[in-house]
């Protein structure tokens, strides 16, 4: 009896501990939870955007809505969170932790901790005690928060030789406000004025057009841009009634003369991609407007420079050499064989009022196209460059009959002499025994016809159709039939045979995809072998000797005939350097061959090479 009643004590005692113990526990949580009840509260609202709710839940509404007013105006901030943490409650006060998450502009995001403190009354129970470092632990009394931000520097756009060929700049945008214009005079003399002023630098300004554009436009109407230099020559011409201007940032040449049709492409496709990510930083300001603190700093970040395949060098030595002369069109592409590399791209004036014909101007190839049916011959099988075939003054096929330039004749010679002396009718013979697609075929597997998307490049190589008409194939294989081709697609050909036979990527701006579509074709791998020789001997010994000196050049001449005149081209490569001339209306191909020469000998000793 006397043990049952021990046992029951000591249960009883544990009991009573225990419900102590839950007791205190219980105690703690309701002490807790209402002054972080009171700081949830206040976030709550905050993070609603209701500031007057928030206000509500201090000790001093008025200045709490203020400040917080002013917090997130001054962050410009699309929402705040906060998250609650530790309570230190002390009888009627307590600090409640804070996690606070600011989310601003351009997906900027600003976290910091504070410390809330609440207190007790007996008339409203827990409530915010207002002071500025509820908002931030480093605001003052009377400071402000305010966001600024840094442009990044803009990238520039850099050759391949790693100078750079456009830097961010400023240009003047020239608008036209014919309200303006008509408040304070007329629109029509404004706007005759106005391309007067322009006309040296835009001739293709219409008065008429502008005027009835304007007047249907609202706004202001963009009329041009000029270069700041430009604008402040024409400054004073241009105060006209209703002619307004603005700065405007923009990728600018460092030098206007360095392939500015090429870079006013790769300006469209990548200036809006060139701004890098702004930084930010948040201040504490004083009423007098000074900072105080900065309270989180975040550097710019500019974006990685554009490179470009362009070579300075290259570039420079290739218009060096077109610009020799504006009294004919010279045209000249130069790639790398190795890698697909668009080096050059150099027009002479004469060609520039014609439009891109570098890479996009089609024309008969002539006797360039030579090396397309030589190396459709050797896929065939047909012959080989020690074959011996007629080289007579004059052919027959057909009802067709082709002459040699000027009739010469060599007889029976090897296939490598027929090709560098040029000798129109073996090669025409030699088209008309093959099938309707085999011409087709190897230009296709040489770049011909192939279509080439190039970010920032408009580009056609050509085209070669497929002939069952004996006399047309036949004329197609000497480059006078109905085969086109652009200097761009011939140095693609050149390319070709330079890259042992694989047809090389064409790309401008680096880490950007050339997308290919159009005819696809490969020629048997022992062909390139065979062409090589014969185009060198074109150097050596044939058509194309004034170049010999410019080293181990292989290429090959051609005079495209035309009613009125023929075509000068010259294609080939040196080296790790593929290239295509063309002259237009140019006559003999030596025009075409000295262009080349003066380009290798413009380069740096060994470039290339």
């Amino acid at each position: 009896m006397e043990f049952s009643t021990r046992r029951a004590a000591l249960i009883l005692a544990m009991l009573i501990s225990a419900v102590l113990v839950v007791g205190a526990a219980t105690a703690c949580s309701s002490a807790d939870d209402g002054p972080r009840g009171a700081v949830d509260d206040f976030l709550s609202a905050y993070s609603r955007g209701d500031i007057a709710g928030a206000a509500a839940q201090t000790d001093n509404p008025q200045a709490a809505a203020a400040a917080l007013r002013s917090a997130w105006d001054g962050l410009a901030a699309e929402s705040v969170t906060g998250r609650t943490g530790r309570a230190d409650v002390t009888q009627d006060t307590a600090d409640i932790d804070v996690a606070y998450t600011w989310r601003l502009a351009d997906a900027r995001e600003w976290r910091y901790d504070a410390t809330i403190k609440v207190v007790r009354s007996d008339s409203r129970g827990w409530q915010v005690r207002w002071t500025s470092t509820d908002i931030h632990p480093n605001l003052g009394a009377d400071q402000r928060l305010i966001l600024r931000t840094t442009a990044a520097p803009r990238a520039t756009v850099n050759e391949a030789d790693g100078s750079e060929v456009m830097v961010n700049g400023t240009v003047i945008g020239i608008n036209f406000d014919a309200k303006a214009a008509a408040a304070q005079g007329s629109v029509g003399d404004s706007v005759t004025r106005l391309v007067d002023v322009l006309a040296p630098i835009d001739p293709t300004l219409n008065a008429q057009k502008i005027a009835e554009e304007s007047t249907a436009d609202d706004g202001q109407y963009p009329i041009t841009r000029l270069s700041t230099a430009d604008f402040d020559r024409l400054r004073d011409q241009l105060a006209i009634p209703g002619v307004v201007h603005n700065e405007q940032a923009e990728l600018v040449p460092t030098n206007p003369a360095f392939a500015p049709a090429l870079l006013t492409g790769v300006r469209s496709v990548v200036d809006g991609e060139l701004a890098g990510r702004s930084g930010w930083q948040i201040v504490t300001v004083n009423p007098n407007g000074l900072d105080a603190d900065t309270l989180t700093d975040h550097a710019a970040e500019p974006s990685p420079a554009v490179s470009l395949s362009l070579s300075r060098q290259v570039q420079d030595a290739a218009q060096r050499a077109v610009n020799a002369t504006n009294a004919f069109q010279i045209a000249m592409v130069v790639i790398q064989p190795s890698s697909g590399r668009i080096l050059a791209v150099a027009q002479n004036p004469a060609a520039d009022a014609h439009g891109p014909i570098a890479t996009t101007g089609l024309y008969p190839p002539g006797s360039t196209f030579k090396m397309v049916t030589s190396a459709a011959a050797f896929n065939a099988g047909m012959v080989h460059p020690d074959s011996t075939v007629g080289c007579p003054g004059e052919v027959t096929i057909g009802p067709r009959t082709i002459p040699n330039y000027d009739r010469f004749a060599l007889g029976p010679v090897s296939l490598l002499r027929a090709f560098a002396q040029s000798c129109n009718t073996t090669f025409a013979k030699l088209a008309s025994e093959m099938g309707p697609s085999d011409l087709p075929h190897a230009a296709a597997a040489m770049g011909i016809g192939r279509n080439y998307d190039i970010p920032g490049l408009a580009t056609a190589t050509g085209s070669v159709p497929i002939e069952s008409d004996l006399v047309a194939r036949t004329e197609d294989g000497f480059g006078q039939g109905r085969d086109l081709v652009s200097p761009f697609g011939m140095a693609l050909v050149a390319a070709t045979v330079a890259n042992n036979g694989t047809l090389p990527v064409p790309q401008l701006i680096l880490g950007r995809t050339t997308q290919v579509s159009g005819p696809s074709a490969e020629l048997n791998p022992d062909v390139v072998g065979q062409l090589r020789p014969m185009m060198r001997e074109v150097v050596v010994s044939g058509t194309g000797t004034a170049i010999a000196g410019q080293g181990e050049v292989y290429g090959k001449t051609g005079e495209a005939e035309f009613d009125g005149g023929s075509h000068a081209w010259f294609a080939g490569y040196r080296g790790d350097l593929a290239f295509a001339t063309l002259v237009v209306r140019g006559g003999d191909s030596n025009n075409a061959v000295g262009v080349t020469r003066d380009f290798f000998s413009f380069l740096p000793a060994g470039f290339g090479v």
